[in-house]
Parts: structure tokens; C-alpha cells; sequence
């Protein structure tokens, strides 16, 4: 059996069980490389942002509007870059993504007002598009059987975002402020865009020469209409929440745990960046786990598991410092008052909690894309598009919105109530979903749980 035929020879798997098409692997392996670069260059103002606010005299409003404009341009062209890579082929509008995006991550090394820094870290976004052309990519080229996992191993490049948390702080303390070559090579924080730029350019030219050609298009000849039908069904739009809480969010944290950290507990930069890692890096990597375990156990389980694990998680987390203060007799207190069950979540378990939250996130994106090929296997670009753009606009609505809710309560432990009430209500309708499937389908099982008990016969009432 070829693993593109129609019909599965039972011998044939034993014997090949991991064939794949000529190219497959090759595409896999650029787009996953390059989209770890992309993902870095899309999220580097988390770590950025902290010598950028001290130069510029920024506060944190402004400091996360200048992340969030980044994420809402790494967004809002999802959808038409899915479709666009079905029509015309991934492997060129992924090496016109790269090549572009190069231009204004040299910018961003070059600005020196507050209002450049913004236009430029939202053309930067481009970046973030990059996810839906790969998925596309990669799924043309991919067996369907081998699609979780083969999608989980693409989507592991968002262990990029941990990439400029490690070199980062490294790199603006090594390279003077003054720069190198007369100037030329920006030192500081600009090093940093501008090494970015230099390694998006060359890994424009490696995938233009060594992906495969010709090139899979399997929306070439479909009407654009046809492609967009699918986005009109309910199921894609609650996919879609679904990837707002584990893509949307993780983004969001992404860039927001640093700022946190340093604000906080007081931590340096560089300590802020690794201890950021630590949750993207299983929010990553564990994407080729999730992939499989949807692959065997089915995504709606997966899910229900990430759901269940982010709901603990951001409760432990957005629970507020302080202590419950009494009022006693003087012959107990001298001053009247008795301080009781004192609670300050320290470093250590503050940090487990959110790497917990990390692995539910990787599990979890992983499982929603697995739905993606199983629903629409004719239509990956149009309807990941649409999940992704609306998954990444969640990281572009949070960063302000824990920044402006912080403002308002002085609560840092904001962050992770918000949190908990958008993974609530979208466990909450899974799992209303799956109820109302399961009814449909065995009505006579719903009656013998939920007994009508107006109707007559023996079995009323149990």
C-alpha cells in the first residue's frame, strides 16, 4: 500500500508501518525549523520588553500593547494564509513569509521612538502566520493516519518562543550597546532583531532550495466558496474558543511570565527568562505527545484531560496573597485583631503550577488541530486558518486585558482568574456538546438515565 492509496492493505501496514510519501519528511522538517524561527521572532518583546520599557520610560500598559500589536498581526492573516497555501502551495508563501519578515525585524533593531517600536512589532507579526501555512503544508504532504502526530512535531516549533528567553539576555549583555563594525551590528537588545533578521533571510533561501517540487495544492482548482463553506458550521467556531485557551493563552503567557516574575518576586531578567521557559517548553514540545494520544485515544478525551488540568491549575494560581483578619477581645489581642491563615504562594510552587499548566496546553493544542483533518480533511487551510487566527487573537485580547485588570484590582493573581473563566466556559460547552451528540445518538440510553417520568409502563420513575 502508498501511503496516499485509498484502501489499507492489513499486510502491507505490518510491513510499512511508517511509509511515508516522498517529501513528506522534508517538508516537515523545514516547515517545523522555520516556524520555530518565526515563533521566536514573534514573541521576542516578552523578554525585549524589559530593557525596551527601561530606554523608552514605558509603563505597563504601553509595554503590553507593544506585545499584543505583534500577536494581533501574527493573527489576523491565518485564515487567508491557510487558504492561500492550499491553493498555491505552502512552500511558497512560507519562503515569502520568512523573506518578508526579515525586513521589519531589522527595523525594530533600528527604532528610537516609542511610536516606530509599535508600527514594526506589528509588521514583525507577520511571523505568526507562519503556523497556519505549515499546518496546510504539512497536512497536504501527510497521511491522514499519521496526521496528530505529524501536525504535533509541526506545532512543537512553539518551543520558539523560549528561544530569545534563553539567548536573549545572553546576547544584550555580550554584545556592547555600541555595537560592533562602527555601528553597523546593533548592540544591546537590537542585536537581537537584527541576528533574527539575518537567520529568517537564510532560512527563507534552505527552504526555497531543498523542499520538494512540485509542490502539493489541494485547493488549486477548488472555488474560493467551496474552500469557505465549512467556516459557516458552529463546530469550527467552538474549536476555535477551544484553541483561545491553549494556544490564545499560552501566547499570552508567553509574554507576559517574564513581567510577571521580575514584578512580582523580584527575580533578574535572566532568572525571569529561564523560569519562562520552563513553561513553554512543555507547552511545546509536548505537542507531539497530545498528537498521539488524540491519534489513539481520541481528541474529545484528550481535551476533556486539558480542560480539567488548566481548571485546577488557574484556580491554585489566582488565589490572592494575604491573610483573614478577626476581631477578638483585647485580653486576647492587645489591639483587638488576630491574623489567621496567612497564604503567600511562593516561587517554587508558583512555577510548578504554571509548567502544569504548560503540559495541559501542549496536550491540548495538539488535540484541537487533530479535529481539524478528521472533520475537514478537504478543507485544512481554510477551517486551521480560521482556528488559528481566532486562537492567536485570544494571545493579542489577554496581554491588555491582564495588564488593565491588574491596573483595576491590584491584584497580580488576576492574570490567572481570567484564566480559569475562559477555560470554564469552554469545558462547559464541550461538554454540553458531547451530551446533546450523545443523546442524539442513543436516545433510548438518555431515557434510561434520565427517565420520563410522565410517560407510563414499569420503568417510570426509577
Amino acid at each position: 500500500m502508498t501511503a496516499t492509496s485509498g484502501t489499507a492493505d492489513p499486510a502491507d501496514e505490518q510491513v510499512r508501518p511508517s511509509a511515508w510519501p516522498r517529501g513528506a519528511l522534508s517538508v516537515l522538517s523545514l516547515s517545523t525549523i522555520g516556524f520555530t524561527l518565526m515563533f521566536a521572532v514573534w514573541l521576542m518583546f516578552g523578554v525585549l520588553g524589559i530593557p525596551i520599557r527601561a530606554e523608552f520610560g514605558l509603563t505597563d500598559v504601553q509595554l503590553s500593547w507593544l506585545s499584543s500589536l505583534a500577536i494581533l498581526n501574527g493573527a489576523a492573516w491565518r485564515l487567508p494564509g491557510g487558504v492561500l497555501a492550499d491553493r498555491v502551495g505552502g512552500k511558497i508563501v512560507f519562503t515569502a513569509l520568512l523573506l518578508f519578515t526579515a525586513i521589519p525585524a531589522y527595523l525594530v533593531s533600528q527604532a528610537h521612538s516609542y511610536g516606530a517600536l509599535l508600527l514594526y512589532a506589528f509588521l514583525v507579526g507577520f511571523a505568526g502566520n507562519s503556523f497556519t501555512v505549515g499546518i496546510s503544508w504539512v497536512s497536504a504532504w501527510t497521511p491522514r493516519e499519521r496526521q496528530g502526530f505529524a501536525l504535533g512535531v509541526f506545532g512543537a516549533g512553539n518551543v520558539g518562543a523560549s528561544v530569545t528567553k534563553f539567548i536573549g539576555p545572553a546576547l544584550i549583555t555580550a554584545v556592547p550597546v555600541v555595537g560592533w563594525a562602527g555601528g553597523l551590528i546593533p548592540g544591546g537588545w537590537r542585536f537581537v532583531p537584527f541576528l533574527y533578521a539575518v537567520l529568517l533571510v537564510l532560512m527563507g533561501v534552505a527552504v526555497w532550495l531543498f523542499a520538494p517540487r512540485p509542490d502539493r495544492r489541494p485547493g488549486q482548482h477548488r472555488p474560493l466558496g467551496e474552500m469557505l463553506r465549512p467556516l459557516r458550521q458552529m463546530r469550527v467556531w467552538r474549536f476555535s474558543l477551544y484553541y483561545v485557551v491553549v494556544f490564545g493563552a499560552y501566547v499570552a503567557l508567553a509574554a507576559w511570565l517574564p513581567k510577571y516574575y521580575v514584578d512580582v518576586f523580584g527575580v533578574p531578567l535572566y532568572q525571569a527568562a529561564l523560569l519562562t521557559a520552563l513553561f513553554i517548553f512543555p507547552a511545546s514540545l509536548l505537542r507531539p505527545l497530545g498528537g498521539w494520544l488524540a491519534d489513539r485515544y481520541g481528541a474529545r478525551r484528550v481535551m476533556y484531560g486539558a480542560f480539567a488540568t488548566m481548571l485546577v491549575s488557574t484556580l491554585f494560581l489566582s488565589m490572592p496573597y494575604g491573610h483573614i483578619v478577626l476581631y477578638v477581645p483585647t485580653r486576647y489581642e492587645a489591639d483587638g485583631v488576630r491574623e489567621v491563615l496567612p497564604y503567600e504562594l511562593g516561587l517554587l510552587p508558583f512555577t510548578i503550577g504554571v509548567v502544569v499548566i504548560g503540559i495541559a496546553m501542549g496536550v491540548g493544542k495538539a488535540a484541537v488541530f487533530k479535529h481539524i483533518p478528521e472533520y475537514f480533511p478537504e478543507d485544512v487551510g481554510a477551517v486551521g486558518g480560521l482556528v488559528g487566527m481566532l486562537g492567536a487573537l485570544g494571545g493579542f485580547v489577554l496581554p491588555p486585558l491582564f495588564a488593565y485588570t491588574q491596573e483595576w484590582t491590584g491584584l497580580p493573581q488576576s492574570t490567572f482568574f481570567i484564566l480559569f473563566v475562559i477555560t470554564a466556559v469552554s469545558a462547559l460547552w464541550m461538554h454540553l456538546t458531547v451530551m446533546r451528540m450523545l443523546n442524539a445518538r442513543s436516545p433510548e440510553l438518555a431515557r434510561e438515565i434520565e427517565p420520563d417520568v410522565t410517560a407510563p409502563g414499569p420503568g417510570r420513575g426509577r
